[in-house]
């Protein structure tokens, strides 16, 4: 099993989420997070003062799928998510040694 984590612009986690469904991804955590890649921020006017903007506001989508779905996952999450442009954010890709499901105390596959 592995986990993927995708950072993505916030606009997009619908369609991301949408695309994630429609090949059989039923479980995720998304998180707000802000950071700064290649971009390093930028600045902004604000009532006649510029003022920079270090870390940008993103998403964080946390999925964790079998060894055979990790391509699908990748593949939907960069076709829903791409613009071209600077910014688009990234995707990791974690081993998992183990998962338990808390409730029924199920362990591996069958806890996701």
């Amino acid at each position: 099993m592995k986990k993927i984590e995708a950072i993505i612009k916030p606009f997009k986690l619908d369609d991301v989420k949408e695309a994630l469904v429609d090949i059989g991804i039923t479980g995720m955590t998304v998180s707000d997070v802000k950071g700064y890649g290649r971009q390093q921020g930028h600045s902004e006017l604000y009532r006649g003062a510029e003022y920079i903007v270090d870390f940008l506001a993103k998403n964080k989508i946390e999925v964790v799928v079998n060894d055979e779905d990790v391509e699908a996952t990748i593949k939907a999450i960069i076709e829903s998510s791409k613009t071209g442009k600077i910014g688009d954010g990234k995707i990791f890709v974690i081993p998992l040694d183990e998962v338990v499901r808390i409730r029924t105390e199920q362990r591996g596959a069958e806890a996701v």
